[in-house]
């Protein structure tokens, strides 16, 4: 159920406490607004809502329900949370996307040259990367997701396009 059905807001840390809170870093652009989606779901598909949400630092602390103690909360650490994509609200403007819409649109480069599908969008610390399965097979490429080497993605004609030069490589 991942790709274009659901996008992660948030991802569950450490326990804080005996209580059962934990540490939530939200992805969402205004980030204390995780806590206004309603109830959000697990990748094994567990609902699970926000009862309260306050800042500590670069994260929050977060109180779920059915979360009532340490161990509980423990079991949760780095859990992704998810909602439907059909949740959030349309993006304001034409060259807004969520990332999750980009999943399974065709990249092509300045030519219009088929070079693959994006298959994920990651971030490791250093920026955005899109993750493409060749059109030529092989090992998938990380792009970095920049004005550079992606001048151009059209969400509604299913493609982006690419500045960059992808070598299929052989499987294995």
């Amino acid at each position: 159920m991942a790709g274009r059905s659901r996008v992660c807001l948030g991802q569950i840390g450490a326990p804080h406490g005996v209580g059962g809170a934990v540490r939530l870093r939200s992805f969402t652009s205004d980030p204390q607004a995780i806590a206004g989606y309603g109830p959000l779901e697990t990748e094994d598909g567990r609902i699970l809502a926000i009862e309260s949400l306050r800042p500590a630092g670069n994260h929050f602390i977060a109180k779920l329900s059915g979360i009532g103690d340490r161990n509980a909360a423990q079991r949760l650490s780095n859990v992704k949370l998810y909602v439907p994509r059909e949740r959030l609200p349309e993006p304001a403007a034409p060259d807004e996307y969520y990332h999750a819409d980009l999943i399974g649109l065709a990249a092509v480069d300045l030519a219009g040259k088929n070079l693959g599908t994006v298959v994920a969008i990651h971030n490791f610390g250093a920026g955005d990367l899109i993750e493409l399965q060749p059109a030529g097979g092989g090992d998938t490429e990380l792009v970095p997701f920049n004005e550079a080497s992606v001048p151009a993605v059209d969400v509604a004609a299913a493609r982006i396009v690419l500045d960059v030069p992808i070598r299929p490589r052989p499987k294995g």
